[in-house]
């Protein structure tokens, strides 16, 4: 959408940069009159004036944003929907028994042969030799045709055998195989029918009868998993009395509790086998073992080109079965395909898994089963199974083969004629391809599926049109995880898998392509890559300098999935050099001026994080290639994708004494670091680690903050004594501390109320600290357990870094310290660092962002520091020491480390958060703090005891295992939520881009008309209340917000609680609270990207931000993203007032407050980019920020000053000036195209006009109020200001200082005064004021009704 808006923007004629302004010698030309013919302009030039008003950009509509707080990926899956492709139980025929009952000379009784007759048996004529002979040769010809499809099996063969023989033959066959499949194929044409009860019949030794054989038997001696191939009249008998067998047949009984018992007859109880001379005597077993040459002779009488034919002809086509580039291989190519494709597009998915994947030899018989059933239909006999196969002879892919085999056989007689013409391929596969690249056009997950998907499978295993198919098997599986199943299901698997051992150039990025969709959604396929060394293909492809970064991205991804969680794969990795390859790759990106693709760098992160993490070799590799110093550039990276990746990679470096294969050793053992001196660098990493992690705890992006959450989870975890020892010190000598800034949690009650922070601020919270003084013996020396207990209070604050102080108190070895086994080593850092540890904890800890806020409390749970209810009285502060130790029961809102509230099992916190009430405070609330958990060194049997509430997550007993330990340390979400990227379509466009584009022109034409008529609107007294609102805010509405599409207002009291009203249809729509934290204040309300689906910007006083979407939508509002625009006061001011300013043009976020400086946000980035120091002592009080300049603001301060910001200059302040003797109470642009024209408004009640190009002081006074000034509003485009009082009235002026109006009273009866002036605001669009009063009602005034909106 950017792309489509850019040449509109380039062909505005507004100036770009305040530069073009000379503030010491004034450009008279650029002085336009206001008499000048503007009504002479075009109107197209009107038009191109006003486009400079409508923001062309969005912002904070990206992936990350969808629901931040409410959804987590899930990433690659182990088992699911895709991981049902892969066969539960690979299986292989061992053995084959051959039994043939042709008793040649002798016809059975029950059979009466026509003449001619069928006598063909494996293609020989019985009567063309001895009998004898012609039996041994025909059963050598059975196991050669066998053999063909499966040479791997052992092959028994019994002639005219007795029932003795035939089970010794099973007996072996069975042992042979031991737990493989056993095939027994019988063929009875020189024997009568099987019985009605399916016993079939061999001969007695002088072959002067025949002996029935029941099934029961023949069962007994192969067993399962077993095949039976039944090649004789009536056969359907046999497979009835197989199925009363199994259906008898005890699922408890000596065989296995599933009986695997595949049966392939030649026809129906009722039927004869075919005796047309046309087919051979054994049809059925002809199409199962020599399916071409059956369906060829079949075929021939049946083509166009059955006079040129004959059977000696095809008896005699060139090549092997194998070799694809012959004739014969061809042929064989495309039988495999269309049978392939059959039943993968008849059969249900688990009986086509069970029967064409399992087993290979099964998978060809039941092939060539479907031929059988084709070609003996034809002859009034129907081939039946068990399982039972949909009837598949007239399927349509049956004329593709016709077409495919009459093109072959036109050939034919050229080839046999001269051996040296050359066969030219069938366009089957061709056309097959064409077919499913249209299907591809117009298919979708909700159509029938892609029919030729066996026949693209099949395709990949010819180099001519390889490249082809694995383009449109890649489209395929872009479509979704649906196809990805059907693709895996039909058995790509083994042949991508195969593929990687290619070393064809062109092929490597369809195939980085297709692995990333395969691993994107089954992460079990990881073992099958690192067996095969798949690996090392992906990381050739990630260091290689052709493929594009995307691509490169791609093969990270694929390395990611094979090292997560595999050990064996990141072994494999680490001998590759992966670590090497994408720590190069990381630098080369931070010395180039051009930014690399920030997906690449994301997943070089992501890699390297997976890599290394809990493996100890992994980590010290690379900590000795200074992966720390190459990850810090990231971290300032304008992609919060990226800078969240580099901090998790940073935080997997942590040792957390993890490690799988060091688990068996003792806790003391040296896995590594086998001296001091490792010992000393490892700790040197780890601060350099901890102190990069230190500058990102207050980035803007939730997606960065919580991978600091989770690194400093995981460095508590390994330097846990000590943390737990400052953070003692802490509370113990500085109870006014950061510790004691952690948010308190409004607690649902009976009453209901909005708590003023005022009734907090003379208690404070209760925090407490253990204070016994119990010793440990620890290594032969006495250790306080408090290790700074001893030396006093520490100096300097928790957060300065000039405040180290070393202890040697502090110094503790490997020892239980509460409970808990330090797996890690001595890790005993200055005081001053652990300190500022501690505060970036807490500082988590009270994020605005829930999700967040409840990570940096489980942080703060490893170190010992838990918050506690303490129940207090208002008239006296007195503090009930009975109550301050007892949690309370389901009302606690936040974290309690109690064995009531934290579950040490499932290693989860029990929080909910809670709307705060609405009507006024009662005498008795709860509040929350933070205590310490006394030390239970030597008191280890409180542990167990439940009513102590002192249990301690990390105490456990001494043998529990590093898994449940685990379960107490945040997760991480960025390498799951970046897995999802992966998933998405990544070949095409989004469907819904037209519609966006389609309503955002609807609402640009909108608010062009609306910008003409404010432009060209006639005096404005805006004296008709079109609608009036009561808030029910007990406070008053402190913020109005004018919605610029829907007739619809927003406003907020100063307890956050925020409302929604349609007041055409005077309803309310939503209302919901902006926090659960206990300190409120509202500061500002913004639209974000108001042109679109807009976002509604809640600034709160304390200077938090938080972003909602769906906010008008009763109780769907989302939070879409938090963070803290501005940082700590000054010391002494006990709040900031925060004051911030969006300005959409430029897609930044202005914000300060009593501060001394201006922090400058660009939300696209999420990141702190600038910070504009102000060098005096005042602070800001109001600003605005420019519709036409983007980066361009003006600052209103409380000694009544006003400034002028350009962050494109290198000095950034551009001009101030003295226009106010009190505090700036509002401020803004004039309308127009005019950068440099301000108007401000000071609590003492004057309006100044100024115009920074021409005049330092004002050219324009209005002295509006007295004393009283409470609001001031400037319209965006009409010339308007309006200006209210604390004493109940507004006044409405335009440009030239005139007064256009005064609102006193409601339009009612006893015309009832207004109630104190709180908030004003202007439509953005049209001629309207929204007014918000102390009273808590909202009025909406305008010079006439309203015109329709969208």
């Amino acid at each position: 959408m950017g792309d489509l808006m850019a040449p509109r923007i380039s062909q505005s004629l507004v100036p770009t940069h305040l530069d073009e302004f000379d503030f010491v010698e004034i450009d008279n030309s650029r002085d336009v009159d206001a008499d000048d013919d503007v009504d002479d302009a075009a109107p197209a030039a009107l038009m191109v004036t006003s486009m400079a008003y409508l923001p062309q950009n969005s912002v904070l509509c990206e992936l990350r944003h969808e629901a931040f707080e409410a959804c987590v990926s899930s990433g690659p899956l182990d088992v699911g929907l895709v991981s049902k492709w892969r066969p539960k139980d690979r299986m292989k025929t061992g053995c084959v028994a051959l039994v043939l009952c042709l008793n040649i000379t002798v016809d059975p009784p029950d059979v009466i042969k026509i003449s001619p007759c069928a006598r063909m048996e494996c293609w020989i004529d019985p009567n063309s030799m001895a009998p004898q002979k012609a039996l041994e040769t025909i059963g050598k010809t059975l196991s050669y045709q066998y053999e063909r499809w499966h040479a791997r099996a052992k092959y028994k063969i019994q002639l005219d055998p007795t029932v003795e023989e035939v089970k010794k033959l099973c007996c072996t066959c069975r042992k042979l195989a031991k737990s493989e499949r056993v095939l027994f194929h019988y063929n009875g044409h020189g024997v009568p029918k099987p019985t009605a009860n399916g016993e079939i019949w061999l001969f007695n030794k002088s072959y002067t009868q025949y002996i029935p054989l029941p099934v029961r038997d023949l069962d007994s001696w192969l067993r399962t998993p077993s095949m039976y191939v039944f090649d004789c009249s009536a056969a359907g008998m046999v497979v009835n009395a197989f199925k009363e067998l199994q259906d008898l047949t005890p699922s408890n009984s000596s065989g296995s509790s599933v009986r695997d018992c595949i049966l392939l007859a030649a026809c129906e109880a009722h039927e004869t086998l075919p005796q047309s001379a046309e087919f051979p005597a054994d049809v059925f077993t002809s199409c199962l073992t020599t399916p071409i040459k059956m369906a060829l002779r079949w075929f021939c009488t049946r083509s166009l080109l059955h006079e040129s034919l004959t059977y000696s002809l095809i008896d005699r086509i060139p090549g092997r079965q194998t070799d694809r580039k012959t004739l014969l291989g061809e042929l064989n190519w495309i039988f495999t395909a269309v049978t392939d494709t059959i039943a993968w597009n008849v059969l249900p998915h688990d009986l086509f898994q069970r029967l064409f994947r399992q087993d290979l030899l099964v998978a060809s018989l039941f092939r060539n089963f479907l031929l059988a059933e084709r070609i003996m239909r034809s002859a009034n006999c129907s081939p039946i199974s068990h399982p039972m196969l949909p009837a598949t002879h007239q399927h349509h892919m049956w004329d593709a083969w016709d077409m495919a085999a009459e093109m072959c056989l036109a050939q034919l007689p050229a080839l046999i004629e001269d051996p040296k013409v050359e066969f030219q391929p069938s366009p089957f596969f061709t056309e097959q391809l064409t077919a499913f690249e249209i299907w591809l056009d117009h298919g979708s997950e909700y159509k029938k599926a892609p029919e030729q998907l066996p026949i693209v499978l099949q395709v990949l295993l010819s180099q001519c049109h390889r490249f082809r198919a694995l383009v449109l098997l890649g489209r395929f599986l872009d479509m979704g995880s649906w196809a990805v199943d059907l693709a895996l299901s039909v058995g790509i698997f083994p042949y991508v898998l195969k593929l990687l051992q290619t070393t064809t150039p062109e092929l490597r990025q369809i195939l980085v392509f297709i692995w990333t969709k395969i691993l994107s959604l089954d992460k079990s396929c990881q073992v099958d890559l690192v067996k095969d060394d798949g690996h090392k293909y992906f990381i050739r492809f990630l260091d290689s300098e052709e493929a594009y970064p995307e691509q490169r991205a791609m093969a990270a991804f694929v390395l990611a999935v094979i090292v997560d969680g595999h050990r064996r794969g990141q072994e494999a990795c680490i001998e590759a050099g992966l670590i090497h390859v994408c720590l190069r790759h990381l630098q080369d990106s931070t010395a180039n001026e051009v930014q690399t693709e920030p997906l690449f760098l994301q997943w070089l992160c992501l890699c390297l994080g997976k890599l290394w993490e809990d493996f100890t070799e992994g980590q010290i590799i690379g900590l000795q290639a200074d992966a720390p110093a190459i990850y810090g550039p990231l971290l300032s990276e304008p992609q919060p994708e990226v800078r969240a990746s580099a901090v998790f990679a940073l935080g997997t470096l942590f040792d957390i004494g993890f490690d799988s294969s060091s688990l068996s050793r003792d806790v003391g053992d040296e896995v590594s670091y086998d001296d001091d001196n490792d010992e000393d660098e490892k700790v040197k990493a780890e601060i350099s680690i901890v102190k990069s992690l230190l500058d990102v705890v207050s980035d803007g992006s939730p997606l960065v903050r919580t991978e600091v959450a989770v690194a400093l989870g995981r460095f508590a975890f390994g330097h846990n004594k000590h943390l737990k020892s400052v953070a003692a010190a802490i509370l113990n000598h500085q109870p006014h501390s950061v510790l004691s800034s952690l948010p308190f949690f409004a607690i649902k009650g009976t009453t209901s109320g909005c708590t003023s922070a005022n009734y907090y601020s003379h208690t404070g919270p209760i925090l407490k600290a253990g204070g016994d003084s119990q010793s440990v013996v620890c290594d032969g020396r006495i250790s306080t357990s408090n290790p700074l207990a001893t030396s006093g209070v520490m100096h300097g604050s928790p957060v300065s870094d000039e405040s180290s102080q070393h202890s040697d108190s502090g110094i503790l070895t490997n020892c239980i310290s509460n409970g808990v086994i330090d797996r890690a080593h001595s890790r005993h850092l200055d005081n001053g660092f652990y300190s500022q540890c501690v505060s970036a904890m807490c500082t988590l800890a009270k994020d605005p962002s829930p999700r967040i806020a409840s990570l940096g409390r489980r942080v703060l749970s490893i170190i010992g520091i838990e918050q506690v209810v303490t129940k207090l009285t208002k008239s006296t502060g007195h503090v009930s020491s009975s109550e301050s130790t007892t949690p309370p029961t389901s009302s606690l809102a936040g974290l309690a480390r109690s064995s009531s509230l934290f579950d040490l099992n499932a290693g989860h916190l029990s929080m909910t958060f809670r709307t705060p009430p609405v009507s006024p405070p009662q005498p008795t609330y709860f509040t929350t703090g933070l205590r310490r958990v006394y030390s239970l060194e030597l008191r280890p049997h409180l542990v167990s005891t439940p009513d102590s509430g002192l249990a301690d997550p990390l105490l456990g007993s001494l043998g529990a295992s590093g898994s449940s330990e685990r379960s107490f340390l945040p997760k991480s979400t960025i390498y799951k939520w970046s897995c999802d990227h992966f998933t998405k379509p990544l070949l095409t466009a989004a469907d819904d881009s037209n519609e966006i584009i389609s309503k955002r022109e609807e609402r640009e034409k909108f608010a062009f008309d609306q910008i003409l008529k404010c432009q060209h609107s006639s005096i404005n007294k805006l004296h008709n209340q079109i609608a009036g609102w009561d808030t029910r805010f007990e406070a008053g509405a402190k913020i109005t917000l004018l919605q610029p599409f829907s007739p619809v207002v927003i406003a907020a009291d100063e307890c956050e609680r925020i409302r929604v009203w349609n007041y055409e249809e005077a309803t309310l729509l939503n209302s919901f609270s902006n926090h659960d934290y206990p300190y409120k204040g509202i500061s500002n309300l913004s639209l974000i990207n108001e042109l679109d689906d807009s976002l509604l910007l809640v600034a709160s006083s304390d200077g938090s931000i938080r972003i909602w979407k769906d906010y008008s939508a009763k109780s769907r509002q989302k939070l879409v993203t938090a963070f803290y625009s501005i940082q700590g006061p000054r010391p002494g001011v006990p709040s900031l007032n925060a004051v911030v300013k969006w300005q959409q043009q430029s897609g930044i976020l202005y914000a300060s407050g009593k501060l001394s400086s201006i922090a400058v946000w660009d939300l696209d980035k999420e990141q702190r980019i600038n910070s504009i120091p102000l060098q005096s002592e005042c602070s800001v009080s109001a600003m605005s920020a420019s519709l036409i300049h983007g980066r361009e603001f003006a600052a209103g301060f409380t000694d009544g000053s006003v400034r002028l910001f350009d962050i494109r200059t290198p000095d950034m302040l551009v001009c101030a000036t003295q226009l106010h003797t009190q505090k700036v109470v509002g401020m803004g642009f004039q309308p127009g195209l005019d950068p440099a024209k301000i108007v401000s408004a000071s609590h003492a009640g004057d309006i100044q006009f100024l115009d920074f190009r021409h005049h330092r002081d004002a050219y324009l006074t209005i002295h509006a109020h007295r004393g009283s000034l409470a609001a001031l509003a400037v319209h965006r485009h009409a010339p308007l200001i309006a200006s209210g009082s604390a004493k109940q009235r507004i006044k409405v002026f335009n440009m030239d200082g005139e007064q256009l109006g005064t609102i006193q009273y409601y339009p009612t009866f006893m015309a009832q005064k207004i109630g104190s002036v709180s908030c004003l605001t202007f439509h953005p669009y049209q001629v309207m004021l929204a007014a918000g009063a102390a009273d808590g009602c909202v009025s909406i005034y305008a010079d006439e009704i309203s015109s329709p909106r969208f």
